[in-house]
């Protein structure tokens, strides 16, 4: 796939990518919402300088490095992917303060029908707004949404500075160890 231009990239607010669900996941990711590049490409995290896949490789969730066109093997590892919000933009700060806590609503009803083990919000700041906890840090949350345990880790985008790639890949592995490693308390059918 070729770069997108300002013009693809201006054309791509706005649009959504479809959800990565299935019955019986381990774990959901929720990202914030897709960027303009993801918009354009329909990938989850498909930005260059986006740490999410190299960092989901490096805490051993995937066998190798995935490129986000290949965002379809991850349900055969136990992995999905939503968003709070669905359109896509150049920014998170463009999304309003209403806009997440409609998101978590959303949210809380894809959780009640897919019922995975763990919710990993991938951003401490777009967690707090969506879901009204101030004081969230990142890590594994003693409230649940919709019955399901929720691990805040960081948000992977380029632009967050405050972590580095080895340090989400850190939070990510201590969330993955819980997941997949210890009884979550929570029911999985066969």
């Amino acid at each position: 796939m070729r770069r997108p231009t300002k013009a693809d990239l201006a054309a791509a607010h706005g649009t959504t990518i479809p959800d990565l669900l299935a019955p019986g996941l381990r774990v959901l990711f929720c990202g914030i919402n897709p960027g303009l590049y993801s918009g354009y490409t329909g990938h989850h995290f498909s930005r260059p300088g986006n740490r999410f896949w190299p960092a989901l490789h490096a805490s051993g969730f995937t066998p190798r490095l995935l490129r986000p066109e290949e965002q379809h093997l991850l349900p055969g590892w136990g992995l999905g992917i939503t968003n709070l919000v669905a359109r896509a933009t150049a920014r998170a700060d463009e999304l309003s303060g209403e806009e997440l806590k409609e998101g978590g609503e959303v949210l809380a009803d894809r959780l009640r029908t897919y019922r995975p083990a763990v919710l990993g919000v991938l951003g401490v700041t777009a967690y707090r707004q969506a879901f009204g906890r101030p004081r969230a840090e990142v890590g594994l949350q003693s409230e649940r949404i919709a019955d399901t345990p929720v691990w805040v880790l960081p948000n992977p985008s380029g632009l967050n500075a405050h972590w580095s790639a080895a340090g989400i890949a850190e939070e990510l592995t201590r969330m993955r160890r819980w997941a997949f490693d210890t009884d979550t308390g929570t029911a999985q059918s066969d």
